[in-house]
């Protein structure tokens, strides 16, 4: 790292020697814009966790959660230090105000899911390195947008989600990359049909006042303007999950949400990471008229490939299953590997055959920082995956079999259907 950078993180604060870490001029200096539920709760955790990277910015709309994230960074690296105090962590309303830092390496991005792709795009063309949350898009072209940046600027991409790093995901995925059931004929994949606390639906709001330590014009951003009401947003001074998650100014619900992770082993495993299905077709329904909360309560589709591989994809548990010609494997979320016949879970992986890494999806992307190389979960990749959940969403909005080009991304001679690719499928609100 240059002069500048040093004399930083020394001027700033931040301690030049902490236990286990590396020398301050070493480390990956991250800036975090989005300090909601999943940042405090895991993503803080594993970058603090991290010897080679060194926080040194949080960003909120937020006040009460952003001085929260301040502290947690300030009292873990205070932990780590041998003087016990450690102060040097910004603080920013404005996530601009992040990306005009010249002495920050990489970004975190753990906005609310309609943020996602504006913040990445203004870091790339900052000439910040990028680890964003998943799902990563809101429309299949915003996702092209995004990968296409990331190449011409030559920037690293990494898309936040665990689940490559979770074994039996990992190990379901190189025995059948590896042939170990034959061709693959059929997946089936499988996410949650509600979230911990209930139901979807959810009666109509009251228009509420906005709480002070929240900038709620900032926090709508590039979604349509509506009143400001606590299940639109989160709980005030809360961690709960929030509300966005369930309408469609701001998400796509489990479609897209556990879709990002499940949909993503299915690509990964099927060899289809970087194209797509050619052909959809799908249904699904909705909470009742008048529910404020309005994305899909549940869903069914189907996906064929151009090498004949079937994919089923529905409201059904956190699974996945690979049926090939020679026999299937199986695996549910946090569950052991099945499979038929029982000998292939005892097989070896041989040196001369296809490995992957096997790392955090943090370390992942700070060892591409370093590298200057790609993650195993790229631009590309996260962008494929969550267009397949994309395609369902649009099927189910016409009613009808839909082909696809997956090379063009888009539906041949269809207009109807194009007009969803260029734009989220948003919904009445209730």
């Amino acid at each position: 790292m240059n002069v500048t950078r040093r004399v930083f993180l020394l001027g700033s604060g931040a301690i030049a020697c902490l236990p286990g870490k590396a020398a301050a001029s070493d480390r990956i200096t991250v800036g975090v814009i989005g300090v909601g539920r999943q940042t405090v709760q895991v993503n803080l955790k594993q970058f603090l966790a991290m010897p080679d990277v060194q926080i040194v910015a949080v960003c909120d709309v937020d006040a009460w959660r952003l001085d929260n994230a301040r502290k947690q960074v300030e009292d873990g690296y205070a932990k780590q230090s041998g003087s016990g105090a450690y102060k040097g962590c910004r603080t920013h309303r404005d996530f601009r105000e992040v990306l005009a830092n010249a002495n920050i390496d990489a970004i975190f991005v753990g906005t609310p899911d309609h943020w996602h792709v504006p913040i990445a795009m203004e870091a790339i063309k900052a000439g910040k390195d990028v680890s964003c949350e998943k799902p990563l898009t809101r429309f299949i072209r915003q996702g092209r947008e995004l990968s296409d940046l990331v190449t011409q600027r030559q920037r690293v991409f990494r898309n936040d989600s665990e689940f490559r790093s979770l074994e039996n995901f990992y190990r379901v995925v190189e025995l059948v990359r590896n042939g170990r059931i034959g061709k693959v004929q059929t997946i089936r994949v499988g996410v949650p049909k509600e979230y911990a606390q209930g139901p979807v639906g959810c009666p109509a709001q009251p228009e509420m006042p906005v709480p002070a330590e929240l900038d709620y014009e900032r926090w709508q951003g590039p979604a349509p303007r509506a009143p400001y009401t606590e299940k639109r947003v989160h709980k005030p001074r809360s961690y709960e999950r929030g509300g966005w998650m369930r309408h469609t100014y701001y998400d796509d619900g489990m479609l897209t949400n556990w879709g990002a992770h499940l949909v993503d082993i299915a690509q990964w495993g099927n060899d289809s990471e970087r194209t797509g299905p050619v052909e959809v077709e799908a249904r699904g329904t909705y909470p009742p008229a008048g529910s404020f909360w309005n994305v899909l309560a549940d869903f069914e589709a189907e996906y064929r490939y151009a090498n004949g591989t079937r994919l089923y994809y529905r409201t059904d548990g956190p699974h996945i299953r690979f049926e090939g010609s020679d026999g299937w494997i199986s695996t549910e979320y946090q569950k052991p590997l099945q499979a038929e016949p029982a000998a292939i879970l005892a097989s070896k992986i041989r040196e001369d055959e296809i490995h992957f890494p096997f790392k955090s999806d943090k370390q992942d992307f700070i060892d591409a920082v370093k590298t200057r190389g790609h993650t195993l979960e790229d631009a590309e990749v996260a962008h494929r995956t969550i267009s397949v959940c994309h395609l369902a969403n649009i099927a189910i909005q016409l009613g009808k079999r839909l082909e696809f080009d997956p090379a063009k991304e888009i539906f041949p001679g269809n207009d109807r259907a194009n007009a969803f690719v260029g734009a989220p499928i948003l919904h009445p609100v209730g």
